[in-house]
């Protein structure tokens, strides 16, 4: 069973605080589109049952039908999809209109990942969003009419504007719209996007760590009174409700990547292509696919399934690094772990480590620091 992850890098205007690659020009998108095509269809063809299919980006609903039906036939030659397949499709709200949805919905697509990041006027003019705030309300009532059963958005918490009260107000309105799904991401200073420019030039406050920590605590808290399943770190769902796509990243399955900066893994080996729009065409034009590849060694697998497991809400299973990698792994895992375990970070039971919900506070340092070097 593997997924399929296509990169549509286009945005209609940068948000400050990110650093996914994407250009805010469309006039190569006919040529990358023709790109991806080609790309797909110099992938030998797979008898891999396909899961999952995800766009994302860059803003994917920026695309027409006739661009995502283009996408779908050739995906269609080259892989064996399954019927039930989770088809997912990233969306931002002033993209999202009944005639899209109707659209998207024919041409198969039954999931859709909204990027709302909050519900706040304020907030999204000081994150340079391309919506507003009613689009961020109204597109979910569009997309519940529109027979959307599978959906998800996405907010973003710790940003200097947002008070307690007010990220209340926006996990609220999710709870109160019965939103299968939501991923909550604190707002990241990443290097060499215009929010780290503008926090050093003291045009924007920076942000506060300890704020950031006392949301988490809260939204952990509020989502599951809801009866959310807090099943990774950044992802709530109801029972049943999981994003099949990305939890396929955490249990190391296999993915192909499409499109300039998209990563593939076979289990073994990673690829990513080159993350540049131009250079990508010119090489595909070529019937080149231009990428690079790293195999991961025995150690750099361990520590992945390390950081991946010890996320999600099932932990990571001493049993599967024993069978995997050996019993003498598991034995220094479980070892390394007890400190964390007397300090209430983590709990052991049934050969599980699971972190607590002060532990998912330090989930990365924890994995870190339960890495074997190479």
């Amino acid at each position: 069973m593997a997924g399929i992850y296509l990169h549509i890098p286009f945005c209609k205007q940068a948000c400050n605080y990110c650093n996914f690659h994407f250009s805010t020009s469309l006039k190569q998108k006919d040529e990358l589109i023709g790109a991806l095509v080609k790309e797909i269809s110099l992938t030998p063809f797979s008898t891999e049952t396909i899961d999952t299919v995800y766009f994302g980006g860059g803003t994917p609903s920026i695309l027409s039908i006739d661009d995502l039906v283009m996408i779908f036939d050739v995906l269609k030659q080259k892989f064996i999809i399954n019927s039930l397949a989770e088809i997912t499709l990233e969306a931002n709200p002033d993209d999202i209109t009944t005639e899209k949805l109707l659209q998207w919905k024919q041409v198969g697509i039954n999931r859709l990942s909204i990027g709302i990041q909050s519900f706040l006027e304020e907030e999204l003019v000081w994150m340079n969003r391309a919506h507003n705030a009613t689009e961020s309300l109204v597109c979910i009532d569009k997309v519940i009419e529109a027979g959307f059963t599978n959906f998800s958005i996405d907010l973003i918490y710790g940003s200097p504007l947002l008070n307690n009260d007010n990220w209340k107000r926006n996990v609220d309105i999710v709870i109160a719209k019965n939103i299968p799904h939501i991923s909550c991401y604190a707002l990241t200073v990443e290097p060499s996007t215009a929010l780290e420019k503008q926090i050093a030039q003291h045009k924007k406050q920076p942000v506060d760590p300890e704020k950031q920590a006392a949301q988490f605590l809260l939204l952990m808290e509020w989502m599951q009174q809801a009866g959310y399943n807090h099943y990774e770190i950044s992802n709530y769902a109801k029972p049943g409700m999981e994003s099949k796509h990305n939890s396929s990243y955490w249990q190391g399955k296999h993915y192909y990547g499409f499109g300039p900066s998209a990563h593939s893994f076979d289990g073994v080996s990673r690829k990513w292509n080159i993350a540049n729009n131009s250079l990508y065409v010119q090489s595909l034009q070529k019937d080149i696919i231009p990428f690079e590849e790293e195999k991961l060694t025995v150690t750099q697998q361990l520590n992945e399934y390390i950081m991946t497991s010890l996320r999600t809400m099932e932990g990571l299973n001493l049993d599967i690094v024993s069978k995997k990698f050996g019993g003498e792994f598991s034995n220094k895992i479980l070892v390394a772990s007890k400190k964390y375990e007397a300090a209430g970070k983590i709990k052991i039971a049934k050969n599980k480590i699971v972190l607590t919900k002060e532990g998912k506070l330090f989930a990365d340092g924890i994995a870190a620091d339960l890495f074997f070097e190479s």
